[in-house]
C-alpha cells in the first residue's frame, strides 16, 4: 500500500513514441523532454554476459565504429519490437533518466504503434513498457496521435488525412469522429530511402559506406524530385575494388534517382487510401488536404510531389518529428475527451 501510494505520487504521466529511427518522451505538464535515436550498444562478455554500453545518441555514436565483441542494435524493427530484451533495457533507460533515479517510480504511459499492429505486436509492447516501470499502459495507433499532435479536429464527422513517415513505417490514414476510416501500415520509410542511397552508391562507385553517411547524404541533399539547383558532396567510404579509402563527389540528380523506389512506393500508398475513401470524406480531403508527418516529410520536395501527384493541397505539420509523441501528450493533458481513442491488447 505505501509503494503504490509513493509511486502515485512520485510518478509523472508519460507518453512514448517508440520510434524506429527515435524515441522520444512526452511528461505531462513538461512537454517533450527527450528525443534519442533508438539504438542500444552491448558488450558481449563471455563470463558476465551481454552488458549494455551505451542508449540513444552515445549509441548510435558507435554505429559501425565498435569491435566484434560491442554490437550497436536496433531493437525496433518496420515500428514494432524486435528484439524485446533491449528494447526493455532501452525503456528502463530512459524512465530512469527522465525521473533523475527516484526508486519509487511508477508510471502511467501512453505508447504509440503502427497502424494494423497484431495482438502479439501490442502484448510485445505492453509487456516492454510494464517490464520497464510502467503503473498502466495504454497503446495509441500513430496515426492518431499525429492527427491529433498536428491539432486536426479528429472528433467532428470530417475527414482527416494523415500521412506519418516515419524511420521504419509509413502510416497512411483518413481519421473521422476519433476513429481511423481507412489506414495502411507500409513497410517503406526513412530507412529504406537511407539503404537505398547506400545500394546506389555501391552499385555504380563500388564505393561502400555505412548507414550514418547513407542518412546524411539523405538530410544534406535528398530530394524526392530532380530541381534545377543541382548539389554535390563528397561522400567517403571504402573502395570495394581497392579494399582503400575513397572519396567520391555525389549528386543531388543522382540521390533522388536512387531513392525513386521508396517515393513511388508512398506515392501510390496515398493513392489507394484516396481511392478507398467514401465520396462523402474525400469532398472533405479536397478541401482540407493531406497533413505530412514524422522525419521523412522533411525529404526535400516530397510535399511538392505529393501535390503534383494527388491535385490536393499538402502541408507538413509544424514540429513533424514531435506530431506523434505532442498528440499522444495532448491524450493525456485531455484524458477524458480522447480516452476511446486509446487501444487495448
Amino acid at each position: 500500500m505505501i509503494s503504490n501510494w509513493l509511486s502515485r505520487i512520485f510518478s509523472n504521466d508519460m507518453a512514448i513514441d517508440l520510434g524506429t529511427a527515435n524515441t522520444l518522451v512526452y511528461v505531462r505538464g513538461k512537454g517533450v523532454i527527450l528525443s534519442e535515436p533508438s539504438v542500444v550498444a552491448v558488450k558481449m562478455d563471455l563470463r558476465r554476459g551481454p552488458r549494455i554500453v551505451a542508449v540513444g545518441t552515445d549509441a548510435k555514436k558507435m554505429v559501425g565504429r565498435t569491435p566484434d565483441n560491442i554490437k550497436a542494435i536496433r531493437p525496433l524493427k518496420d515500428g514494432v519490437i524486435a528484439d524485446f530484451e533491449v528494447t526493455e533495457a532501452m525503456l528502463k533507460h530512459f524512465i530512469f533518466r527522465i525521473h533523475k533515479r527516484r526508486m519509487f517510480v511508477k508510471p502511467r504511459i501512453i505508447v504509440c504503434v503502427p497502424a494494423g499492429v497484431t495482438q502479439v505486436e501490442m502484448r510485445a509492447v505492453r509487456e516492454a513498457a510494464e517490464s520497464a516501470g510502467a503503473r498502466d499502459v495504454y497503446l495509441i495507433e500513430e496515426p492518431i496521435a499525429a492527427a491529433i499532435g498536428a491539432n486536426l479536429p479528429i472528433t467532428e464527422p470530417t475527414a482527416n488525412m494523415i500521412v506519418d513517415i516515419g524511420g521504419g513505417t509509413t502510416e497512411v490514414a483518413v481519421i473521422s469522429m476519433s476513429d481511423i476510416v481507412y489506414a495502411k501500415s507500409l513497410r517503406v520509410a526513412g530507412d529504406k530511402i537511407d539503404s537505398d542511397i547506400i545500394k546506389y552508391v555501391k552499385h555504380k562507385y563500388s564505393l561502400l559506406i555505412g548507414e550514418r553517411t547513407g542518412e546524411m547524404v539523405k538530410m544534406l541533399i535528398g530530394s524526392a524530385c530532380h530541381t534545377n539547383d543541382e548539389m554535390v558532396i563528397e561522400v567517403k567510404g571504402r573502395d570495394l575494388i581497392a579494399g582503400v579509402p575513397k572519396v567520391i563527389p555525389l549528386r543531388s540528380s543522382e540521390v533522388t534517382e536512387a531513392i525513386s523506389g521508396p517515393v513511388r512506393a508512398i506515392l501510390e500508398t496515398i493513392k489507394t487510401a484516396l481511392e478507398q475513401t467514401p465520396p462523402e470524406l474525400a469532398s472533405d480531403i479536397v478541401d482540407r488536404g493531406i497533413v505530412l508527418t514524422g522525419g521523412g516529410s522533411l525529404l526535400k520536395n516530397l510535399d511538392e510531389v505529393i501535390r503534383r501527384e494527388t491535385g490536393l493541397p499538402v502541408v507538413v505539420a509544424d514540429d513533424p518529428l514531435s506530431t506523434v509523441v505532442l498528440g499522444s501528450g495532448i491524450v493525456f493533458e485531455n484524458f477524458d475527451l480522447y480516452r476511446d481513442v486509446l487501444m487495448r491488447a
